[in-house]
């Protein structure tokens, strides 16, 4: 276990561009975080869980970790054990008649029974060296290696899209209301 690093549940997120699920691990006592993609229903299971929302039959995560009681095997911990061609492996540990037991398990199902149980989550840590993202240092990484003067202004995607607006109000000429073109309308229309 000394090759394992103890993470919490930050957050779950929702991926604006395809509404999948990402759930993100914080490594303990620090602010290196560990994203994993999960499914919409997983995402649901933990929350549900973590908020410790009473459902009126229990969820498939529930019945696991009741099977697990009646059993009487304990679970130990959920670990993420690797990370390979971009896919996690995860493991449930429980304990029964004295014998250890590793389960294989997707992350999110391993992640799912761990709140349940309120049990650790351990991720080994080649894979939070591979995976694990550390906020400062990636900031640190995309700025510019000369500053900028705070003077000097900066063109955003933003300002470059909004300049088409500009452009245009800049264009107007608010000296001219229309009066004329409505005046000659009104002249061919009227009667008199």
């Amino acid at each position: 276990m000394s090759d394992m690093v103890e993470v919490v549940i930050d957050s779950i997120r929702v991926s604006l561009m395809s509404q999948q699920r990402i759930v993100i691990l914080r490594e303990q006592n620090t602010e290196r975080y560990l994203p994993i993609w999960i499914g919409v229903y997983e995402a649901e299971s933990i929350t549900i869980a973590l908020q410790e929302v009473e459902v009126a039959r229990p969820l498939t995560h529930d019945l696991l970790n009741n099977v697990f009681t009646q059993l009487n095997a304990r679970v130990i911990r959920a670990e993420v054990v690797s990370l390979r061609d971009d896919t996690f492996y995860g493991n449930i540990v429980a304990e029964t008649d004295g014998q250890v037991l590793n389960i294989d398990a997707r992350p999110s199902d391993a992640l799912a029974i761990a709140v349940r149980a309120h049990v650790p989550i351990l991720v080994s840590k080649s894979v939070m060296d591979a995976a694990g993202i550390t906020p400062e240092e990636d900031l640190q990484e995309q700025q510019p290696s000369q500053e900028r003067s705070e003077a000097e202004p900066t063109i955003t995607e933003a300002d470059e899209r909004l300049s088409v607006f500009q452009d245009f109000i800049e264009g107007l000429d608010l000296n001219d209301t229309g009066d004329e073109e409505n005046k000659d309308k009104d002249e061919k229309t009227d009667p008199s």
